[in-house]
């Protein structure tokens, strides 16, 4: 078997995260627009063809250079490319070409949702053997013959071929003589800002009443939820609704939600370490299943709830972290 590459995760993670750009971008682009059609005389350029440009320009660069760069290009560029083509699901799955088709929605939120689970599956097995560190440690020597590799990265280098055995290791820091030095690039402008939000967000997630306020909100929200349907099933108000089947998927997942966060609160007391486990499991089972229904009842305006689900989790992590660290 091929050596795995070290960065394979961050490579999945940017093409997960420059298809889900493109599909938010090209739908806000679309209706701000007025969804205008390329093309003329009975002709339509669909922004799947440009998809499937994009996805073979961004195999193209990761099969033609070398180096974690080029991948990296490959993976963002390949990732708008898939992200233009699955937002037209729609007009796939249905006799009627319907790019408006309301499960669409929920269909691309599941294609990328079994992308980030694999992305993380990737992350946590990424342990490599010996003959691999090596293999990665060559791979960042070559990249780095032509431009140059900054001293942090020579370290990086000489980590991974530790442990690989004297000769090894001789040969790998040999080769890294040979590689000329570059100085570390200048911060970009953005760095800062994200350093900023990225304290404040590590703070507010280690705030005792923000824990509280979500530990309330997971245990009586869901079951507002389930309480609603059936209000709507009892007064009629879900005979005018067309998607039934994902309106049912909504509520099994906030019943199960519900469920699994009432069994937390209950443990809270006794085994906080394993409530806040179900917590995150209670979390999970909302974005990898109620969510993709979500979205089909409710379309694009879902990011919203998707985006506060994101923050739900981080929290019940970080908390469920500390925890394990205390003891």
């Amino acid at each position: 078997m091929p050596p795995r590459a070290l960065a394979a995760a961050a490579y999945l993670q940017a093409f997960v995260l420059s298809g889900v750009a493109a599909v938010l971008l090209t739908r806000v682009l679309l209706r701000a627009t007025g969804y205008p059609q390329l093309g003329g005389g009975g002709l339509h350029i669909a922004h799947v063809l440009w998809g499937g440009l994009l996805l073979a320009v961004g195999l193209g660069v990761a099969l033609v250079f070398l180096g974690g760069a080029a991948r990296m290009t490959g993976a963002i560029l390949g990732g708008i490319g898939f992200g233009l083509f699955i937002d037209e699901v729609g007009k796939f799955v249905t006799a009627r070409t319907d790019y408006f088709y309301a499960p669409a929605a929920g269909i691309i939120y599941a294609v990328f949702a079994v992308l980030v689970v694999i992305t993380q599956a990737v992350r946590e097995r990424t342990r490599l053997i010996p003959e691999e560190r090596t293999a990665n440690a060559l791979d960042a020597v070559a990249g780095g013959l032509i431009d140059g590799l900054t001293d942090r990265r020579r370290a990086q280098v000489l980590r991974l071929a530790r442990g690989s055995g004297a000769e090894t290791e001789a040969a790998v820091a040999a080769l890294l003589d040979a590689v000329p030095r570059r100085e570390p690039p200048p911060p970009r402008f953005w760095q800062p800002w994200l350093a900023r939000v990225r304290r404040v967000a590590v703070g507010l997630t280690d705030q005792r009443w923000v824990v509280r306020f979500v530990v309330l909100y997971l245990v009586v929200e869901p079951a507002l939820t389930v309480v609603g349907v059936a209000a709507d099933g009892v007064t009629g108000a879900l005979d005018e609704e067309r998607e039934w089947g994902a309106v049912l998927g909504v509520s099994a997942s906030a019943l199960a939600t519900a469920v699994l966060s009432i069994a937390a609160a209950v443990r809270l007391r006794r085994d906080r370490i394993g409530a806040f486990r179900l917590f995150k499991l209670a979390i999970l089972v909302d974005l990898l299943f109620g969510q993709i229904f979500n979205f089909t009842v409710n379309q694009f305006g879902a990011v919203a709830a998707l985006a506060f689900d994101l923050f739900l989790l981080a929290v019940v992590t970080a908390e469920h972290r500390r925890l394990s660290r205390a003891g």
